[in-house]
């Protein structure tokens, strides 16, 4: 082989090679960024659009239809999904994957530019932002006092501690909660207003005209320029109630008079609680492209510089740090990753009792690591889990090339070759077997990383990474493991120099070589009974699929169909009748007897694997119409039942802020001690706390254990049609059978009742006769109810605050003070008055939607959960079943959204790329054998890994998710190897040595036996502490090693008995093809010609 040959002559050039890939790699290492997780672009772009003071129905029809029509007429939208709430509507967009945002977002813009004067003048212009990975928090704060008032918390917190923070760079974004911010607040009194005949809107325009700063020109002088600028802005607060709002009669009505002047705080829209205490909280976002431990390390030096300096009493803590987690995470990893390497060499050891061939070995490993750096860095990836995760799978597959290689070259030695000739000859005789098992390889990870789509975007670093170090491998293990034996050899020792490890390891060795001679009588027997391997294989494929819904138990009850079959059609003591008798009775048993045991550890599919963090997230929602301060009480009571338990470090409790300033949701964070510290793990805990909570009436409480949802609910059923009404009776009716599924927890509708309102209805005769318009009206009741901003006021410290005009808060508060409004109107003699409001509208109570929810233009009701104690597939299996069996109104359709739609999503997409790469596997086969038949006896192998991850699955109680779909993706690159090394040389011994198919298959199953079972050995010990690894995060990758593990071992076992026999079922059928066609069966194959006299003579007694 030319590459071996070349570094087996100039062992310099291939010393300098490998050094330089080491180096580079080192290199590459100290430049990569940490991240817990790929950054991922979704292509979604969310539009908010304030409309205050009205009603969710009021914006649905004047802002949400208008705004959605024309984002739907633009290209490549995928799906449009706007919702209406109080005061502003909001609507996410998501586009098909390749479309361009920023082009979206402009088009976007345009459209509602487009229709912007169809649409209210008091709406405030469209936030349009494209939402991305980083919408997350990665550090949260909390700014808490036993000495300061809120106020003065709020002023420590922003603008002095904000600004710090945003001046490190990769922050984003800082938000803060539960502030007061300092402003002047005018309060109206409505009966003085009436009294002196003067108008909120009057009072208004008074405000803005006389308290104002504004450049009005400049002056031209013959050689210079001056500008003018109009200092008119008030500069004490208390001057506010000496402005002049109105005269009457010749009497001067100033702003005192009808007002109360504060120079106080506005009025809060959120609250920050820390352990119960009142906090102002910080939220910190990084920058697109920076690093998470980056930026957290930096925030918590500037953290610890910043509490220096703070107030005696006062405490700035850290509630929230992604930064360690991922610091922690990636350490679990790297630690797996060595654990793995080194129980790999320890099996290389086992079975080549030789220090030197294991470092030989063993030297692929940090080479094919450390030059995978080299592909991470260039291909712009960072350090983090997945591609992490990525090395530690691949550390049983970088070392099997080289396992396979020196266990070649060893055994040409043991031929009594000389070191030179054996690492050459046998380097070129295991070469292209080597070659086409790592290009299978390749073949799976390099369609998987280029799949697209979202999918695409979170598995391209594992996938590419592998494919990178696979390679390195490749090239390691033909140049310097060649290169080593020829030039290192194993010194002879005799048998009283052999310390007693190595003479107990020549001991198994010998042992093993006993057992691969007796091999050979299994793979006769195999091949005596080829219907009985046949239908083992089949069998055992189609009883994986029972383990899902079956269990363990339906399984065995199959596998005891199975063992009938096989018996009857390899057992000849017994007359044809029976054997026959007992045949049905096999596929009888196989068929009907797995539904008929009780089911036992069934494999559930799932989107997410379970992973315990140490935290969760209690998300509570009050009924519409309830205020702040009874949401806030709700939120006590879940935060002091948390802090009940001995586990729970601190909460930390949010409520309202946002763009909406909706003070009707909130959120209860729950800190745990770590997992090494407690019995019960966060799921237990979050489960024992819904109990509880389910109990606090007046609140709708959802306990999220998962973070990556971002706080939505796993599964929406959602029911679409055009009438609110026939939707939400549809959707009550759903929600009572959702909620008898076992395993459907925090059950709610999306629709979030009705809430009280006011409606003001004007009388058309009364006010036309008075000259009363709704648009005074409405002028009138917007600022004294919702509150107006009139301008600005610089306080003594430089920063500029807002003067907020509104009613006194004693005056609106119930439905008589709406009547009491006083509307100045101008009598028939051109003198003005004030009549209230009652005299020329009615003021009546009514209902209405809290929230109206819009999917593709469709009204849409959802009924949201979570799932506890099940699997997600299985409970939404259930909630199918009862669906199918209710009778929903006509028009209604229903759909499904959350983890459902993206495990259906993503799991398409992985099909898809794994089909695509199981043909290519193919044909690199056929390229490798020169035959379109072979190659299908090899992919055979790939079934037969399905069983042992669905048992592997069961025994450890994990589910079908994404983390085991990637194990199952790995097996299919790794499981042909086994069947690969066999054929391989099966077709040699027959070709060059002129052996007939079937002694040629068990010489192959003799000689072959020690490298596959070496390199299965060595992958397992790679997955093992991935499947057994523990710590935070260590249970979202746990099903991917054990998925690995359990797939290689029934693979192997499976494929050493059963590709055998269906090759040689193969070739005969190829040979009574070709005869059919008058034409005489070709042995020869696209493989190199193997120099005679390499084929081992068994010895006798062995």
């Amino acid at each position: 082989m030319l590459i071996s040959d070349f570094a087996i002559k100039r062992p310099l050039v291939t010393i300098v090679a490998m050094l330089t890939l080491v180096i580079f790699g080192l290199v590459a290492l100290t430049q990569l960024k940490t991240d817990e997780f790929p950054e991922v672009a979704p292509p979604f772009v969310g539009v908010t659009v304030l409309y205050p003071g009205a009603s969710p129905d009021g914006v649905e029809k004047e802002i949400l239809d208008p705004v959605e029509e024309q984002i739907s007429a633009i290209s490549g939208v995928k799906q449009v999904n706007g919702k209406a709430f109080d005061g502003y509507a909001f609507v996410l967009i998501e586009f098909n994957f390749g479309k361009d945002l920023n082009e979206a977002t402009q088009e976007i813009r345009d459209g509602i530019s487009a229709v912007r004067a169809d649409l209210p003048v008091e709406m405030k212009e469209p936030i349009i932002k494209k939402l991305n990975d980083t919408d997350q928090p990665i550090v949260s704060l909390a700014l808490a006092s036993n000495a300061l008032g809120q106020a003065d918390l709020t002023a420590l917190a922003d603008p002095a501690i904000t600004r710090e923070l945003r001046a490190i760079p990769g922050v984003a974004e800082v938000q803060v909660f539960g502030t007061i911010e300092r402003e002047v607040s005018v309060l109206l009194r409505p009966d003085a207003l009436q009294a002196n005949g003067v108008s909120v809107a009057q009072v208004v325009q008074a405000i803005q005209q006389q308290n104002l700063a504004a450049p009005v020109g400049r002056v031209q002088g013959e050689l210079d320029e001056r500008s003018i600028r109009l200092k008119g802005r008030i500069e004490d607060a208390r001057a506010f109630e000496q402005l002049v709002v109105a005269q009457r009669g010749g009497t001067l009505v100033r702003l005192g008079q009808v007002a109360t002047v504060r120079d106080g705080t506005e009025e809060p829209r959120s609250v920050a609680l820390f352990d119960g205490r009142e906090a102002v909280g910080i939220d910190i976002k990084k920058s697109k492209g920076y690093s998470t431990t980056d930026v957290s390390d930096q925030v918590r030096e500037r953290v610890a510089r910043i509490q220096e300096r703070l107030p005696a009493g006062t405490k700035l803590e850290i509630v929230r740090d992604a930064g360690t987690r991922v610091t922690n995470a990636v350490r679990n990893v790297q630690g797996a990753l060595v654990e793995g390497a080194v129980l790999t060499v320890l099996v290389v050891f086992l079975f080549l009792n030789s220090w030197r061939s294991t470092v030989i070995t063993g030297l692929a490993l940090p080479v094919s690591v450390l030059a995978s750096f080299i592909a991470v860095w260039v291909m712009g990836f960072k350090l983090e889990t997945m591609s992490l995760l990525g090395l530690s799978l691949a550390i049983g597959i970088l070392i099997d090339d080289a396992i396979v290689v020196r266990e070649n070259i060893v055994r040409h030695v043991e031929m009594g070759k000389d070191h030179y000739t054996a690492a050459r000859e046998g380097t070129d005789e295991i070469g292209l077997a080597v070659a086409a098992t790592t290009f299978s390889i390749l073949a799976v990870f390099v369609p998987i990383g280029f799949m697209p789509g979202v999918g695409g975007q979170w598995f391209k670093p594992f996938a590419l990474t592998i494919a990178c170090s696979v390679l390195v491998s490749l090239f390691v293990s033909f140049s310097l493991d060649p290169m080593l034996s020829a030039y290192w050899p194993d010194p002879h020792q005799e048998e009283h120099e052999k310390s007693r490890l190595t003479r107990l390891l020549d001991r198994f060795n010998r042992w093993f070589d006993r057992q691969a001679q007796r091999y050979k009588g299994v793979i006769a027997w195999a091949l005596d009974h080829r219907a009985a391997m046949l239908v083992m294989a089949v069998g055992t494929f189609f009883a994986s699929f029972v383990l899902p819904g079956r269990g363990i138990t339906g399984m065995l009850a199959a596998f005891v169909g199975i063992a009938l079959v096989v018996f009857a059609l390899t057992t000849r003591r017994l007359p044809v009748a029976v054997r026959t008798l007992v045949g049905v009775a096999g596929l009888a048993a196989f068929v009907v007897l797995p539904r008929l045991v009780p089911v036992v550890g069934n494999v559930g599919v799932g989107f997410l694997p379970e992973d315990d963090q140490s935290e969760f997230t209690v998300q509570l929602e009050t009924p519409p119409g309830a205020n702040l301060e009874y949401t806030r009480l709700k939120a006590q009571e879940i935060a002091t039942l948390a802090r009940a338990y001995p586990e729970v470090r601190y909460t930390y409790t949010t409520l309202g802020g946002g763009v909406g300033g909706n003070v009707e949701v909130g959120n209860v964070y729950v800190r745990l001690t770590p997992v090494g510290e407690r019995d019960r793990s966060a799921e237990e805990i979050a489960a024992l706390l819904r109990t509880q909570t389910g109990r606090i009436a007046g609140a709708t409480v959802a306990v999220f254990t998962n973070g990556i949802g971002g706080g939505r609910k796993q599964l929406q059923i959602q029911l679409r049609g055009g009438d609110v009404l026939t939707l939400t009776r549809a959707a009550e009716q759903v929600l009572a059978e959702v909620r008898q599924v076992p395993g459907a927890v925090d059950v709610s509708l999306s629709t979030k009742g009705q809430k009280p309102e006011l409606e003001v209805e004007l009388d058309r005769g009364v006010a036309g006769t008075l000259g009363v318009t709704a648009g005074e009206v409405a002028m009138a009741m917007r600022p004294a109810f919702a509150g107006i901003d009139a301008g600005d006021w610089q306080d003594p410290t430089g920063e500029m605050r807002d003067v907020e005009v509104r009613l006194v808060p004693e005056a609106r508060r119930r439905a008589e003070d709406l009547r009491m409004l006083p509307l100045v109107v101008q009598g028939p003699n051109g003198a003005t008055t004030t009549i209230p409001l009652g005299q020329v509208a009615r003021v009546t109570q009514s209902m209405g939607p809290g929230l109206i929810d819009h999917l593709d233009r469709d009204l849409v009701v959802s009924v949201e959960l979570n799932t506890a104690g099940r699997a997600t597939g299985d409970v939404t299996a259930d909630i199918e079943k009862r669906l199918a069996a209710l009778q929903l109104p006509p028009g209604v359709r229903v759909t499904q959204g959350g983890d459902a739609k993206q495990q259906d999503e993503v799991f398409g997409q992985i099909f898809l790329a794994l089909g695509a790469a199981v043909l290519l596997m193919y044909l690199i086969l056929v390229l490798q054998f020169g035959s379109f038949l072979d190659p299908i006896a090899i992919m055979m192998s790939l079934p037969l890994s399905l069983i042992g991850v669905m048992i592997a699955l069961s025994v450890t109680g994990h589910t079908i998710n994404i983390m085991s779909m990637i194990g199952i993706i790995l097996l299919a690159g790794i499981v042909a190897k086994n069947a690969i090394l066999l054929i391989d040389f099966a077709k040699w011994a027959r070709e060059e040595q002129g052996m007939r198919l079937r002694e040629a298959l068990i010489e192959a199953g003799a000689i072959r036996l020690r490298p596959i079972l070496m390199t299965t050995f060595a992958l397992i010990a790679g997955m093992i502490p991935v499947a057994l690894g523990s710590g935070e995060g260590a249970q979202f990758r746990a099903p991917l090693g054990v998925a690995v593990i359990g797939g290689t071992i029934t693979s192997t076992f499976l494929t050493l008995l059963v590709i055998p026999t269906l090759y040689e079922v193969l070739d005969g059928a190829r040979g009574r093809i070709a005869r059919r066609f008058g034409r005489q069966p070709s042995q020869r194959t696209a493989e190199h010609q193997i120099p005679a006299g390499t084929l081992p003579t068994p010895v006798a007694g062995d």
